[in-house]
């Protein structure tokens, strides 16, 4: 059966590297359900966060794959147990249809969502959450017929474990290149 897997990936800030990434699903068949590629905290170093359903031993052959792209620095998988992961959603609610039901607002309130820009002809609703949370709050709105624009952040991601991988091997890189 298939579960979902989290991969975070780091690599160098250069073009190219997020099209030999998903080369690397392509060629393995795999669909990516979520991607979201931003600055790492560390100066130069990008990071991926990709969210996929495959098994063990096809992430960790992904994972080996992508490790080896010259530009990676590391590829770390996880499970949804081993990481704290939310994502972001934008919705565009036409007001008129909004104000005539007032269980949009008690919808908004119970996702703990917030309204952030209100006009005369729309209102922008923004959330952040489980994809669960951001998924209801999103099917809700759509029924209630108010619903324009809507947009899902990629999942993001931090582990859960007290170890840091990158800063371990970063500092262990730092060290054989003075040894040398």
């Amino acid at each position: 059966m298939d579960n979902i897997y989290i991969l975070i990936i780091f690599s160098e800030n250069l073009a190219g590297v997020l099209n030999q990434v998903t080369n690397v699903f392509t060629r393995r068949q795999l669909n990516i359900e979520s991607l979201n590629v931003s600055p790492s905290g560390i100066d130069g170093v990008h990071r991926y966060t990709i969210t996929t359903r495959t098994n063990e031993t096809m992430i960790q052959l992904v994972c080996r794959q992508i490790e080896k792209k010259i530009d990676v620095i590391q590829a770390q998988y996880y499970t949804k147990d081993e990481v704290f992961m939310m994502e972001q959603a934008l919705y565009k609610l036409e007001m008129d249809k909004m104000m005539l039901c007032p269980e949009n607002s008690k919808a908004i309130r119970k996702y703990d969502a917030r309204i952030v820009e209100v006009n005369t002809d729309y209102c922008i609703v923004a959330q952040e959450g489980s994809h669960r949370e951001t998924s209801e709050l999103y099917y809700f709105l759509k029924e209630s017929g108010c619903l324009r624009q809507a947009v899902a952040s990629g999942i993001i991601a931090v582990s859960k474990s007290s170890e840091e991988p990158l800063a371990d091997y970063l500092e262990k890189r730092a060290q054989q290149s003075k040894d040398l």
